[in-house]
């Protein structure tokens, strides 16, 4: 029978998750969660971060409070508790041993007032209410520095920003807001090396990576922009569509017409009900119409992006534009894209 570990400690999580490979020393762990009212705590989160390896490995208890894995690689983890975002617990230098029976980790926060806590619990309970006291000034400034910024007082937001990243610099999110209110006072320089923190901290946020490229477009590092706005689709590919329209603008603003439309080529194919990037596809073809007498000759797709935007959005902020320009270029305005049939414009 392998050993009981009981944990009564209320102490700080450090959040992250990842998977923990299946390596040939492997145990396995099971255990039941209890609130402090003794009852099982389903819901909650109980975290595993190898000492050695930094690995870590989330595990959800049920309504009966029960948690467990196999494939458990051996050794020594810090286990922390996780309920509704909200820090609970943790235990430091708990073993897990090689084999197929588990080792039973109870967390039972009805203990954590009782009087066997030794000094080392006293110690990790400290740790927990400092930590706590740091997420809450942390809280504190980023609401601040946000209502500074709603007031346009971005310098006095990146000041307040600024010592917040010396209360903690491992805070990524910190960083990311710095880099807002730095880009919002135009200070790119600056506003490129917080976003670059922030994603050294923790790359794959797309948003971090979206607004480094912001900041690279702003300060005319259009190829650097490219790259942060393709690494953000990459690390969320579900907001893919966004990522590639904000390229396709740096490329529209810039006058890159065919990477214009490449980017938002790239955004329709992410996202085929995006409207606004087929307006912009149409609008960069057209940049390269040539006139025959006096006609004007638009490439191949203009008009079928145009309509599609039409088809997509017939009353959106581009749609008198969009006619308007068909009309330029006798193109008729069809609202069964893609069907075979264009029925006649109706008339306001």
């Amino acid at each position: 029978m392998k050993k009981l570990i009981s944990f009564v400690t209320l102490v700080a999580l450090l959040l992250g998750m990842s998977i923990v490979p299946l390596w040939a020393q492997t145990g396995a762990v099971r255990g039941v969660v209890k609130d402090a009212s003794g009852k099982p705590m389903d819901g909650a989160t109980v975290e595993l971060v190898d000492s050695d390896t930094g690995k870590k490995v989330d595990l959800k208890t049920n309504s009966k409070g029960e948690f467990s894995s196999v494939g458990i690689s051996s050794g020594t983890y810090d286990v922390s508790l996780l309920k509704d975002g909200k820090l609970l617990y943790k235990a430091t230098n708990v073993k897990i041993t090689a084999g197929a029976e588990p080792d039973i980790l109870n967390l039972d926060l009805s203990q954590q007032r009782g009087a066997g806590m030794g000094e080392e619990q006293k110690k990790q309970a400290e740790v927990v209410q400092e930590h706590n006291e740091k997420v809450k000034a942390l809280n504190a400034s980023l609401a601040q520095a946000k209502q500074l910024e709603g007031e346009g007082k971005y310098d006095e937001a990146v000041t307040v920003l600024q010592q917040a990243t010396q209360v903690d610099p491992k805070q990524d999110l910190v960083w990311f807001n710095l880099g807002d209110a730095q880009r919002g006072a135009k200070k790119y320089p600056e506003a490129i090396a917080s976003y670059q923190q922030a994603i050294e901290l923790k790359p794959t946020v797309g948003a971090y990576h979206n607004n480094l490229a912001d900041a690279y477009a702003k300060s005319g590092q259009t190829d650097k922009a490219v790259q942060e706005y393709a690494a953000a689709a990459q690390a969320e590919p579900t907001n893919a569509a966004t990522y590639y329209f904000n390229e396709g603008a740096v490329f529209t603003n810039t006058g890159k017409t065919d990477e214009a439309v490449a980017a938002f080529d790239k955004a329709i194919q992410a996202d085929p009900t995006k409207a606004a990037a087929y307006y912009w596809k149409g609008i960069n073809l057209l940049a390269k119409a040539t006139t025959k007498g006096d006609k004007m000759v638009a490439p191949e797709g203009t008009a079928e992006a145009l309509n599609k935007y039409l088809q997509l959005d017939p009353t959106g902020q581009y749609s008198d534009a969009a006619k308007q320009l068909l009309e330029s270029i006798g193109a008729p305005v069809t609202t069964t894209y893609g069907k075979g049939k264009t029925p006649p414009t109706k008339k306001p």
